[in-house]
């Protein structure tokens, strides 16, 4: 595990980060309340720099979970943000915004759905392009935020039939007891990352809150030949009973969660946050980002953190 950014780095933290290799250089896109940062390098794993912000918006605040993709020579923007006059975030919405280069300044398009809704993770493959996305359930069991995923028409244009992929099932997602109403713990299932490698799939995910202890990585996998991913049923790994992170606090680092994934020459690697631990010059939500390397077998994740 090596830290990708220095705590003197300027702004302070780097939630969700999202990475992307394009135009022969590496770039980071993450949250922030007045806009999108973003930052650049040459190298994974040294000589970051910050470049400013990727994107802003008249009107809106608290920008979420960025993810960029490019078609055509156009770099999308996946995000969430809401109105800056509103402080109930569960007015987040999903939007999209373009560029010519992965630099920006990218410029908002389109609101393509509804609140609540955050996390959005879009990609392709031969059947069209797909977005993974997080919404709430106020009436399951276990209610709370849980992880989607439905066909796009076109870059701006969601199909409108979204299915599970991730729901929750265990106690350690348990963001908050007595949320919405007595009795009733609000669960959380957010931050997606869609991979594949060969004919095995995989959906990471982050599970319960940053501030909590029991914050982690989990991820569903399903082997299947379906280009079609609402049609694939993914299963948590080991098993939805079982409470065992691909990710999570450590002696070193804790608030570990919301990754993206790189690979290249064969090889995975996990982009994610993170604190220091003991760390008293940062707010707890100044998390910065980390790397390390993933190793990926069947059914099988493992992380080097070392």
């Amino acid at each position: 595990m090596k830290i990708i950014f220095p705590k003197e780095n300027e702004p302070a933290g780097q939630a969700d980060p999202y990475i992307l290799k394009a135009e022969g250089k590496y770039y980071i896109y993450a949250t922030s309340i007045q806009g999108v940062h973003l930052y650049e390098s040459d190298s994974l794993f040294e000589g970051w720099k910050y470049l400013g912000y990727a994107l802003q918006e008249a009107g809106a605040h608290e920008f979420w979970a960025p993810c960029v993709i490019e078609k055509d020579g156009t770099y999308y923007m996946y995000y969430s943000s809401f109105d800056v006059n509103c402080d109930d975030v569960h007015q987040q919405a999903i939007k999209v915004a373009t560029a010519k280069s992965p630099r920006g300044p990218f410029e908002y398009k389109k609101t393509i759905l509804a609140p609540f809704s955050i996390d959005p993770h879009v990609v392709r493959n031969e059947s069209g392009y797909y977005i993974f996305y997080s919404i709430n359930d106020y009436d399951s069991v276990r209610a709370g935020t849980y992880i989607v995923v439905d066909k796009l028409i076109d870059m701006f244009t969601p199909e409108g039939k979204p299915v599970a992929v991730v729901r929750p099932t265990l106690d350690e997602e348990v963001f908050m007891r007595d949320r919405f109403k007595k009795g009733q713990n609000w669960h959380t299932i957010e931050g997606a990352f869609y991979f594949r490698k060969g004919d095995d799939h995989y959906v990471m995910y982050s599970g319960n809150c940053y501030q909590n202890e029991y914050y982690f990585v989990g991820y569903s996998y399903a082997h299947s030949t379906e280009n079609d991913l609402r049609k694939i049923k993914f299963e948590k790994q080991p098993s939805p009973d079982v409470y065992a992170p691909l990710l999570s606090k450590n002696d070193e680092e804790e608030g570990t969660g919301h990754n993206s994934v790189l690979e290249e020459n064969g090889k995975y690697y996990v982009v994610y946050h993170a604190r220091d631990i003991g760390d008293k010059d940062l707010p707890v939500d100044a998390r910065t980002a980390r790397v390390c390397e993933m190793h990926v077998d069947g059914k099988t994740l493992t992380l080097d953190r070392d």
